[in-house]
């Protein structure tokens, strides 16, 4: 189960550049007209915090929150104005680097959400299309694995090139000490139609995430799955977590992701899970609706299980 709460962390998206070009990235078509929160905004937010303690955790992330020169002096203002976490959202390649990833350490960041998108170097490096990406994210993983106190999370989206990867990935991290959770989002274009063909059917994605679960457990990682139909995972059902803090970004970010189509299901109005966002529409226009396949569920199955344990 997820170790962390979402709702007593809040996310600022701070950046708007990259310097990868990932295949499955979201917001390619509009990364250039969306404008980062601005410095005024975050410490309107600091200052908030800091008479309500609303949030113990602050997120910074954006494109690439790395590519801005004053994340230490974020993360100072942020752990001063009495945030007990900051974390940051990385795909990970200049923590590679051990002087910057100690400036980041010591400027208060002790989490960091690192994307790791393929299993080995050709996997990585394809699907983000730099080369030498992996092993710099892996060498950043590495070397923060050898601060106290620091705690990392990996994120991998799920396509049609890495669903077969995922088990693979769980291995290839297994060496991490510091590794708490692992999540795997199941990819959504932008858009109504899935132009690049990366949406993967779920039905051949499930057992590698089955398998890369159960393996990320042994390991002793917590899992979290996103946006993937509750009634498909069965006894993993329970990793199913579409909880998110709460995001301040561009407004004009919303309209594009109004685009998603979610919840199409032809069991939403007799299903009683509360975490599942059924299908998009993307993805029911390339596989359909799955109607032989879904299962309205009559109780969700995390409210069965806090209800076992009130009765024990």
């Amino acid at each position: 189960m997820a170790i962390y709460d979402h709702s007593k962390y809040v996310s600022l998206t701070m950046e708007f550049r990259c310097n990868l070009k990932c295949v499955h990235c979201m917001i390619e078509g509009t990364m250039d007209r969306l404008a980062p929160e601005s410095d005024d905004s975050f410490r309107e937010l600091l200052a908030h915090n800091s008479r309500t303690r609303q949030w113990t955790g602050l997120i910074l992330t954006g494109s690439e929150i790395t590519l801005r020169r004053d994340l230490p002096d974020l993360a100072r203002q942020a752990r001063a104005a009495g945030f007990d976490h900051v974390r940051i959202q990385t795909h990970g390649m200049h923590l590679g680097r051990r002087a910057y990833s100690e400036s980041l350490v010591e400027a208060g960041i002790d989490e960091f959400f690192v994307s790791v998108a393929g299993s080995d170097a050709m996997t990585h490096d394809t699907i983000t299309t730099v080369k030498g990406s992996f092993e710099k994210t892996v060498r950043g993983l590495e070397i923060l694995d050898e601060y106290p106190g620091v705690a990392t999370i990996t994120n991998t989206v799920v396509t049609e090139a890495s669903y077969r990867l995922l088990p693979a990935v769980v291995d290839r991290l297994a060496h991490l000490k510091r590794l708490t959770q692992m999540e795997f989002w199941l990819y959504w274009p932008m858009a109504e139609t899935d132009e690049k063909g990366l949406a993967a059917n779920h039905l051949d994605v499930l057992p590698y995430l089955k398998e890369a679960a159960r393996k990320a457990r042994a390991y002793g990682r917590s899992v979290e799955i996103k946006n993937f139909p509750e009634c498909l995972l069965g006894d993993d059902s329970l990793l199913l977590v579409n909880d998110q803090p709460q995001l301040y970004i561009d407004p004009a970010f919303w309209d594009e992701f109004a685009k998603n189509g979610f919840y199409q299901c032809p069991y939403r109005d007799s299903c009683a899970s509360t975490q599942c966002l059924g299908l998009n529409s993307a993805y029911v226009k390339r596989y359909g609706d799955h109607a032989d396949r879904l299962v309205p569920l009559i109780n969700s199955s995390k409210e069965a299980v806090a209800l076992a344990e009130t009765i024990v």
